[in-house]
Formats: structure tokens, C-alpha cells, sequence
């Protein structure tokens, strides 16, 4: 029978199911205490990639509620003379209704000028301050042109050293969550939009764009999916779907870099296998190609980890025989013989000798690694260090690249950008040192740019909302300067695209999903330390877990269904997860307990995770619940990976138990049943990061998942008496 407070939780959230979906939400802002209003900006962007003085865009604005009341107030749109209003008004008013999270205002402006130019919104609530928020924009030039039904071909520049580009391959209509880092950072929009690269008027673009600025060649990433049989790609729809269908594909040129760095996976079983599979199909589909990229009629193959090649042959000796047997075979199919580059991105002589050892050819790197968050005069200077430094120790000859910035994929480690001008700057001095180099080496006759569209890591050079066409400019200026003026295109010019519908349509129902989640509804435990609450009692089809600590911290439900639970329903782990959007509210705390229910027929469960917010590259930060040898398991690392507090007893099978764990900012304890069962000292507070909680498993889609039913999954700000767990742990299970 239903106890009373269960059927109050069923009250909520009877709307029908969409799509099973799941997101890493947009980082959310620290609210006050419940029963406040407090109204931030969540969002401010055009609804185009790119803007483009004398053309209409629409300013979409979304204000997130994240307090109990309802609220409302007025917004105000600030604009530059030279930005027209041309649809809304510059006072709007705005009110949230009905518990609701989340509303989107919309404006129609449009700039008389080019150039770059600042937009703001100021947000005021009838009660609590107000928000501002400013939008710098560029414009590019006005353009009068016809609307076509194909691209215009492209008008190469001719250029004093070849020019390439390093490619990134990721961005497949079947991976929309690819984009997660770009929503993150709207500035890196793509000219294409959050594009599917699998489309062959996107490698028309790309031709395009690239050729008309200087650049002749793209270095594709390319993924193998097994090793020791017939080949088989991943990530491979920029090449075979994209390029190989381009109109263009005979302006451009191209080169794989064989990315073998999943041991086991994308690398090779054996001699047999890199030579009777892999380099075959090498031959075939690309060295033939009249486009790809042959240099004293030799295929150049970029090689990124070619040190774990040793692993698999079993000696450096065996490796270096393989690649003097790939250079006979290459000769035997017409060629006369092959260029071997491999990847490497320092300058220590042992690795550099080793490389030569393999029988690697050249040496280059696919980014620079600069410590330390630097200057764009720090970031310069360290390129340009490890480029002499390398030519100085006259190792293994290099091919020169150069980067323009990183990020990581989550922001993780050093953070750096170089703008357009300073990259033009690093340019030419890296092009000044090449032709420093003998004449016979392909490092004076190419240079490679870091990178065309690493659009997730932080670094890019394709055409972009931040800086418009301002990297491939500067490369046209360093490397074509006497090439006649150029008209750069976007595809809405011509009335062609968009390229990103299926991208698009995900991130709206995912929107929907997340406004959804963060509906407020009424606490049913009354505790101001409690931060989030998930009862997991909705309706069964209902794809948001609502949070009834009254924080509208609600998850999204992905690939995971509802159960008969210790009260009420649990989640059924078998793979599946909730995903709670990132806050500040979820770490960063002095002191913290968390606790739940689970259940488990399966014994000797190991490196299974129940809530997790501890991830590679946020490895010191966040905490964790789950079961390591079989018991249950308590992190909140201080170092990478540290502080797994492991219980002293096996976790039962066959009937619900109590896991709590609590930190009172000296001492992490564990509970299993209203019992400690394992204590460890830990100083300093629990550390916030940017990534979300994963409720069920480690991450969305992982091994790493717990076996079991979870029900009634409770964080606090504060430390759990051991009176009050022992409490909680005699409850009986509904029946």
C-alpha cells in the first residue's frame, strides 16, 4: 500500500515522455536560501553562427528561476546606435508562472555597420538585484550577392610553402553531445553551425574556406575501430561520406594521421596486420587518390602515439623492421617509398631518439602544450622555444606546427588563446624558421596549422562567431600577400544550408528536457542543509526526476526505467543514469553527507558507482558513492583519484540496504545499515567542478554502473549524526 507521503510525490510530474534523452547541462549559477527568488541569465546569443552588418538576427535570452517563488519583473535591451531594434520592445516584461524554471524572451536587431560591436541585457526582478549581461558581437561586412543552389567554386591562392591543416573528425550527426564544450562557450559556433561533417556540401565549405585563404591540405585524424583483421573505420564520415562526394575534392588535398593511441583497438595485432591489412587498405582507399598528399612521390602517413607500436611488435628493432618492409611495399605499388611522421609534442632527446629508432622519418606535433594559463607573448615564445629547441638537438628532422590555443575538453589544465594577430605573429616567425631549414627536409617546404576545427578542445582556425574569418586571414596574409582581395562567403549568403538540423532538434528537445527538470515542487523534508533530494516516485513514463528538496536540482533520465522501490519506485540500474545538471549548490561544501537506498542480487560488484561527480580531468574534485571489491565506497579526492574510503564489510544481496557517507571537514565516515563501517581523515573542503552528478552510474553510458535498484538519494550541506543515520536505516521498506 502507498503510505501518504508517496502519493504525495506522485503528485508531480504526469506529463507525457519525450525521446529518452540526457545532458550535461549548462553550468547554473549559486542561488540563496529556498523560498527566495533569485533570477539569472542563462543564456544570450543570436540565433545565427555568425552576424553579418544589414541582416536580420533575433536575440534569444533565457532566465532561469532558481528560487521557490514565482517572480517577475522587466528586461532591458541595450543597443549601440549603430544596432537597430527592429522587432520587440526595449523594456519587456517577463514573469514566471506555476512553479516554472526557465522562460525564453526574443529581439529582431539588426547593424547598419560591420565591426564588432557590444549588446547587454539587464534583468529586473521585482524583488532581488538585477542582472546584466553584455554580448559582444562581430558583424562582418554587408553582402549583396545572389542566392544560388551550389557553392561558387573556389579561387585558390598560391602560397611560398605548403600550408596544411590539422582536422578533427568528430563531429558526426550520430554525436550530437560532441558539441557539449561549444554550448559552453558560444563563441566558437562554427561558421556551419553545430554542423553534421558526414555531409558532402560541408567538405565543400571546408575547400572552400581553406584554399581561398592559403591553406592546400587537411591532415584528417583517422580512427581504425579493431585491429587484427579487415579494416574497419570510425569517425571516418569527413573522408569517405564527405570529401569523396565533394564537388571540390580536386582543389584540396589531404593526409590521414593514424590515431593509435586504444591499445588494443585502434593499433595493430601483429606484423601480418599492419602489413597485409592495414597498410593495403592505406594504399587503396587513400595513397591512390589523385588528392591525397604525395611528396617526392611518397605518401606522407602522420602517425600520433607511434611509441605504442613497440607494444605491439614486441621491440623498437621489430617496429623499425615493419616500417622498412612498408616502405618496400609502398615502392612495389608505385611509389618511391613512404614518409613516416610521428607525433610528439616536447623535446626530450631519449623520446626524439627513440622516434629515429622506430624509423620514423619526421617528427611533428599535433598542438603544443603550454603550462600555466599563458599570455598570448608567453604562448608565442614557448612554440617558438620548442621548435628551435627540436631542431637544436638534430635528432629526428621536424615539421613545423603551430597552435593557436587550447582548452581541453572540459577546461581542464592550462587555458590559452592566441587572437588572430598574435597567431599571424607566431606565423610568420615559424615561417621565417622554416626556411631556415635544409632545403632537401620537408620541414622548409610545409607547415602545419593547430587546428581547422578542434572545436571542443579550444583550438581552431575555420571561420567562427567569435572572429569570424579573422585566422584564416591572417594565414592568407602570411602566407598568399599578394594575392588580390577575396569575398568571404557564408552559406546564408547564397540562401544555402543550414548544415546542422539533426544537431539543432537534439539540443531542443534537450532544452525542453532541462526546463522540465528544474520545475519547482514543494519539499516534503524540512531541513535547510538538505541541497537535493530525488525521490524517483514520479510517473513511470515521466523522464525528469524532480528534486523535493524545493533547489529544482532535478535529473534527466537516460537509457533508465522505474522500478518497485524501497518507498514508493527506485531506478532499475542496468547502464542507465539520471543526469543533474552541474551547480555550485552540489559541491564546494565545508562539510557534506549524502545517503540512499540500494538493492543488489549480484555479489562482488567492483568499480560500480552509484553517484558520481569524480571524472578524468576533475580527478581532485567533486565526490563519489559506489562499491569497490565488493563494498561500499566513499571518495572526495584531494589529489587525483585519492581518499577511496572502502567499507569493512561486504555489501548484502537480496534485500535493501542503507548507505550513507558523511565528511565533517577532518573525517570521511561510511554507513552500511545504520553502522560505520569505515572512517579515513581527510582535511579541506569538498572542491567544486563544472561537471554534473551521475546518479547510477559513473558517467552517461559507462561500464562503470551499478547493479541494483537506488531509491531516495539525499545530499546535504551538512553532517549526518550517526543518531540520525541509524534513524534512517530502521525504516522499513514499503511493502
Amino acid at each position: 500500500m502507498m503510505t501518504s507521503v508517496a502519493k504525495h510525490r506522485m503528485s508531480f510530474g504526469h506529463a507525457p515522455a519525450r525521446a529518452r534523452l540526457f545532458i550535461l547541462f549548462l553550468a547554473f549559477s549559486l542561488s540563496p536560501a529556498l523560498g527566495a527568488a533569485q533570477i539569472k541569465i542563462l543564456e544570450f546569443q543570436p540565433d545565427v553562427p555568425v552576424c553579418r552588418a544589414e541582416r536580420l538576427i533575433t536575440l534569444h535570452l533565457t532566465l532561469g528561476n532558481d528560487g521557490a517563488r514565482d517572480e517577475q519583473g522587466t528586461v532591458e535591451l541595450h543597443l549601440p546606435p549603430v544596432v537597430e531594434l527592429i522587432k520587440g520592445n526595449r523594456n519587456t516584461p517577463f514573469a514566471f508562472r506555476d512553479g516554472a524554471g526557465e522562460l525564453t524572451l526574443s529581439w529582431t536587431v539588426q547593424a547598419s555597420q560591420e565591426g564588432r560591436h557590444e549588446l547587454a541585457v539587464e534583468v529586473k526582478p521585482v524583488s532581488g538585484s538585477p542582472v546584466r549581461q553584455t554580448l559582444n558581437l562581430l558583424f562582418l561586412p554587408s553582402v549583396t550577392i545572389e542566392k544560388a543552389d551550389r557553392i561558387p567554386d573556389p579561387q585558390p591562392v598560391a602560397t611560398d610553402i605548403l600550408v596544411g591543416a590539422h582536422h578533427c573528425p568528430l563531429w558526426e550527426k550520430d554525436r550530437p553531445e560532441i558539441w557539449r564544450n561549444v554550448i559552453r562557450h558560444p563563441e566558437r559556433t562554427p561558421a556551419l553551425g553545430f554542423y553534421c561533417q558526414e555531409q558532402p556540401e560541408v567538405a565543400d565549405w571546408e575547400t572552400k574556406w581553406a584554399v581561398e585563404h592559403g591553406i592546400s591540405f587537411f591532415v584528417y585524424c583517422w580512427y581504425r575501430a579493431s585491429q587484427g583483421g579487415p579494416v574497419e573505420t570510425r569517425l571516418s564520415s569527413a573522408i569517405h561520406e564527405a570529401l569523396f562526394h565533394s564537388r571540390f575534392q580536386d582543389k584540396i588535398r589531404f593526409a590521414i594521421m593514424w590515431e593509435n593511441q586504444r591499445r588494443g583497438v585502434a593499433g595493430i595485432a601483429n606484423e601480418e596486420d599492419f602489413l597485409q591489412n592495414l597498410l593495403p587498405y592505406w594504399i587503396e582507399n587513400y595513397f591512390r587518390r589523385p588528392n591525397y598528399l604525395i611528396i617526392d612521390r611518397k605518401p606522407l602517413l602522420f602517425i600520433y602515439r607511434p611509441e605504442y607500436l613497440i607494444q605491439d611488435l614486441g621491440s623498437v628493432e621489430k617496429v623499425a623492421q615493419a616500417f622498412a618492409k612498408a616502405r618496400e611495399l609502398c615502392r612495389q605499388a608505385g611509389f618511391d617509398g613512404i614518409y613516416l611522421l610521428g607525433e610528439y609534442r616536447g623535446t626530450n632527446p631519449k623520446h626524439l631518439q627513440l622516434m629515429k629508432d622506430l624509423g620514423l622519418d619526421y617528427t611533428f606535433a599535433y598542438v603544443w602544450p603550454v603550462p600555466n594559463n599563458p599570455s598570448p607573448e608567453e604562448a608565442i615564445r614557448a612554440q617558438l622555444d620548442y621548435i628551435k629547441k627540436t631542431q637544436e638537438l638534430n635528432i629526428l628532422p621536424q615539421v613545423i606546427t603551430v597552435s593557436l590555443g587550447w582548452s581541453g575538453w572540459r577546461d581542464e589544465g592550462s587555458i590559452w588563446k592566441l587572437p588572430p594577430e598574435d597567431f599571424e605573429r607566431l606565423m610568420r616567425e615559424a615561417k621565417a624558421f622554416a626556411k631556415t631549414l635544409p632545403p632537401e627536409q620537408l620541414g622548409s617546404r610545409i607547415i602545419l596549422l593547430d587546428n581547422w576545427n578542434e572545436w571542443g578542445e579550444g583550438h581552431y582556425i575555420g571561420p567562427h562567431r567569435e572572429f569570424g574569418f579573422g585566422y584564416l586571414d591572417a594565414v592568407r596574409r602570411v602566407f598568399a600577400g599578394n594575392a588580390a582581395t577575396h569575398l568571404d562567403l557564408l552559406p546564408e549568403d547564397i540562401g544555402l544550408g543550414p548544415y546542422d538540423l539533426p544537431i539543432r532538434a537534439y539540443y531542443q528537445r534537450e532544452r525542453e528536457s532541462r526546463q522540465k527538470a528544474r520545475t519547482w515542487v514543494k519539499p516534503i523534508v524540512s531541513d535547510e542543509a538538505l541541497v537535493a533530494y530525488w525521490t524517483f516516485d514520479e510517473n513511470k513514463d515521466e523522464v525528469a526526476a524532480f528534486d523535493y528538496s524545493g533547489h529544482r536540482l532535478g535529473g534527466i533520465l537516460h537509457q533508465i526505467e522505474r522500478v518497485k522501490g524501497w518507498r514508493g519506485t527506485a531506478l532499475d540500474c542496468r547502464g542507465g543514469s539520471m543526469i543533474v545538471p552541474t551547480d555550485e549548490r552540489l559541491s564546494d561544501w565545508a562539510q557534506m553527507s549524502v545517503e540512499c537506498w540500494i538493492r543488489t542480487d549480484q555479489p562482488d560488484q567492483d568499480n560500480r558507482w552509484i553517484i558520481n561527480r569524480v571524472f578524468g580531468g576533475a580527478e581532485t574534485s567533486g565526490f563519489r558513492l559506489g562499491i569497490l571489491r565488493g563494498r561500499p565506497s566513499f571518495q572526495i579526492p584531494v589529489t587525483a583519484w585519492s581518499h577511496h574510503l572502502v567499507g569493512k564489510e561486504p555489501l548484502p544481496q537480496g534485500r535493501w540496504v542503507h548507505i550513507a557517507g558523511t565528511f565533517d571537514g577532518t573525517t570521511m565516515r561510511l554507513y552500511m545499515d545504520g553502522h560505520e563501517v569505515g572512517r579515513m581523515e581527510r582535511s579541506g573542503s569538498v572542491r567544486n567542478n563544472n561537471r554534473p552528478i551521475v546518479v547510477g552510474n559513473y558517467d552517461v553510458d559507462h561500464a562503470a554502473h551499478f547493479v541494483g535498484e537506488l531509491d531516495e538519494v539525499r545530499l546535504y550541506s551538512r553532517v549526518l549524526t550517526p543518531e540520525e543515520i541509524a534513524s534512517r536505516a530502521a525504516q522499513p521498506a514499503e511493502k
